[in-house]
């Protein structure tokens, strides 16, 4: 905090020792030319230095590799292999990405992006000293990108980063970014906060990034984004680019929603624990605002409320307005999302409405969704769901995949060249009806799948939207 302070000083006196004796004194700057001089030494030692000493330790590289099976294209051309006999497979390659990570406890945990890890056979730690570890998946949250994994080592202790608090950066406040782009080693780049609440970046379901110019590349994915006092202020994940590399537009994930998920990994969960609100949440349009009497078109609309739910026990009701998380402002649904999701289990959230113009006030539990027995299955007799799994939906899946649907049958999973994929069955369906008979449970699909038909009538809802089809039998 001290370098901070004393950067953000230097500044202001160096502006008012080159402005004229006029200037200062009348707070313009008109007179003569501005005056220039040469910094004095102790200006000249001004660095970043101290700041990436103590910084640098708890950042690691990590490199991912997975097996994969090549395939000749014409192994596809069924006349191809007829006549030349050429068979199905190629042999296997290991395919190799490259990330950065950022050691989070002193026992070996390390944050970084789901991206870097996704289906890696084996996973590497490399330190800043250059030591290199394996490393295990602890856990995996595909809803924000982030992945814990933990070295393996006897009983050494690591160098670790502390978590700021992200809800207190604002535009214009210094930054460093710390990672290992293009696997060139370990880099250093500064730049300031370009704009907070970024919800139009795409690559998570929680849409509120840090965006920097801090130059981010290919390989820093899943490092460090820092402040001056040293701490972990966000974990960068996504550039925006034309030509692949660092445009100035970069994004991070904010400290705050990084913590959730590590402490879900240091309490031994295999899945993000997150409070339920028990509501749909709909954006306001403009024309929204108009109906409303708003000033402008922000908050987020309550469509629908759970029965028995947390928003339902705390008064909420359809058509009622959120503008603020525990005095935080909401201006749309990613924000709400990003504020109740990083509130801490078991207590609860002071919710401001808006109610037919009146401003209220509702408090709201923070507690888990329901949940029961999945009974996860994977159809193979056959039929159009030849490949499909699917799993029992309650309000916890509903919440995890985000649907609008919270009971019936849902697709988890989708075998890849399977009858099911060919068809087109997507991950987050919802299976309502088949030929007639409703589906309530993964065995009534099972049965439904199993009884031989000419035709199969098949009705299932898809981001909200009803889709029927029919398919030969």
């Amino acid at each position: 905090m001290v370098l901070k302070v004393r950067f953000a000083l230097f500044s202001v006196l160096a502006a008012a020792a080159l402005l004229p004796v006029s200037a200062q004194a009348q707070g313009s700057v008109q007179g003569p030319a501005l005056e220039r001089r040469v910094p004095n030494a102790a200006e000249l030692r001004l660095s970043y230095a101290p700041v990436v000493q103590r910084v640098a330790p708890a950042v690691v590289n990590v490199y991912a590799a997975k097996t994969v099976q090549t395939r000749n294209p014409l192994f596809e051309d069924p006349i191809f292999r007829r006549f030349f006999g050429v068979p199905g497979q190629g042999p296997n390659q290991t395919q190799r990405s490259l990330g950065s990570g950022v050691i989070v406890d002193a026992s070996g945990l390390v944050v970084t992006n789901v991206h870097v890890i996704e289906g890696a056979d084996e996973i590497k730690v490399s330190l800043a000293d250059k030591r290199e570890f394996e490393a295990t998946v602890v856990l995996k949250d595909p809803r924000t990108d982030l992945a814990v994994l933990r070295i393996k080592t006897a009983s050494e202790k690591f160098p670790v980063l502390d978590f700021a608090n992200s809800d207190t950066l604002e535009v214009g406040d210094v930054v460093l970014a710390i990672g290992n782009p293009f696997g060139v080693g370990q880099t250093v780049t500064h730049g300031i906060v370009s704009a907070l609440a970024r919800t139009q970046v795409g690559v998570s379901d929680y849409q509120f990034f840090i965006q920097t110019d801090a130059a981010i590349n290919p390989g820093n994915s899943g490092g460090a984004l820092v402040d001056l006092t040293g701490k972990l202020v966000g974990i960068n994940t996504a550039i925006f680019s034309r030509s692949g590399g660092s445009q100035g537009v970069g994004f991070a994930i904010p400290a705050n929603m990084v913590r959730v998920v590590v402490t879900s990994a240091k309490t031994g969960g295999s899945a993000v624990k997150r409070p339920w609100l028990g509501a749909k949440l709909q954006a306001v349009t403009a024309d929204i605002a108009d109906s409303m009497s708003l000033k402008r078109p922000a908050g987020a609309l309550v469509s629908s409320v759970t029965p028995n739910g947390p928003a339902a026990r705390g008064g909420l009701k359809p058509g009622d307005l959120i503008v603020s998380v525990d005095g935080q402002a909401v201006d749309d649904t990613n924000a709400f999302d990003y504020r109740f999701a990083t509130k801490p289990l078991g207590g609860s959230a002071k919710l401001g409405i808006v109610r037919a113009g009146q401003e209220l006030a509702a408090t709201v539990a923070l507690q888990t969704a329901p949940d029961f027995p999945r009974e996860e299955i994977t159809i193979r007799s056959r039929s159009p769901f030849s490949g499909v799994k699917v799993a029992n939906l309650s309000p916890a899946l509903a919440d995890e995949l985000q649907v609008q649907i919270d009971a019936g049958v849902v697709v988890l999973d989708v075998d890849n060249g399977s009858y099911a994929s060919n068809l087109g069955f997507q991950r987050g369906d919802v299976i309502e009806e088949v030929n007639g008979k409703r589906i309530v449970r993964t065995k009534d699909l099972d049965a439904a799948a199993r009884t031989p038909s000419g035709a199969w009538r098949i009705n299932i809802v898809r981001r909200g939207q009803k889709i029927s089809a029919v398919f030969g039998g």
